[in-house]
Formats: structure tokens, sequence, C-alpha cells
């Protein structure tokens, strides 16, 4: 496995926490132990478990960790959504978050699928 910053999922993961993490710094100050936490944490989850899925011997193991980073990315869809609809994000910004969360899992979806059919 090449170096996991090469990998063009993680680079897209890991831009979209970068997103995340400035538009979550609107979110109000009482929801920083809250959904402010909660969306960084799954956001932050899913370039992580890439990288370190990477690090590991076996597809298998690659797998597990995609499989971990896409339902990371998951839940980061859901606490984008209760952001929209408690007004704390704009329908532009959670659609623009969602599109590129969309590719994301897309990708990641990909990636495992092509893992389960190329064993090393």
């Amino acid at each position: 496995m090449r170096p996991f910053q090469e990998l063009v999922v993680w680079q897209k993961a890991h831009q979209l926490v970068l997103d995340v993490y400035r538009e979550s710094n609107a979110l109000p100050a009482e929801e920083r132990f809250g959904l402010t936490s909660q969306m960084r944490r799954s956001a932050a989850s899913v370039p992580a478990n890439i990288a370190e899925g990477s690090a590991r011997n076996t597809d298998a193991e690659m797998r597990h960790f995609l499989s971990i980073a896409f339902g990371s990315a998951t839940a980061l869809e859901y606490h984008l959504l209760l952001a929209k609809d408690l007004a704390y994000i704009s329908p532009a910004t959670h659609s623009q978050l969602d599109t590129r969360l969309a590719e994301v899992k897309r990708m990641l979806n990909a990636f495992i699928h092509r893992l389960q059919r190329d064993p090393n």
C-alpha cells in the first residue's frame, strides 16, 4: 500500500474535515460539546481510519478500516442534516458539504469493493 497521503479518497476526506471545522465554528457556543464536537469527530474519523488502514498488512484489515471510515461518513451525513434542520448551517452550505461527503462515500465504497475483488 502506498502512503495514505497519496490516496485521493484520503485527500478529499481531509479537505472535507477542514471545511467541517471551518463551518462548525459558526455553530452556537452551547453546541461546543454537543453537535460541534460530534460533527468534527465523525469528520476526522474518516481520513484517520483511511490512514490507519493503509498501515495494515492485509487487504482484509484495510477493508475493515475503510468500513469504519464509511460508518463515520454516514454519521457525519446525519450531523450535517441536523445542523441544517436546526438552522445552524445554511441549506447552501449543507448542500455543498453533503455533495462532497457523498463523493467520499462513493470512493470509499468503490475502494472496499475493489479490495474484495482483487486480493493480493
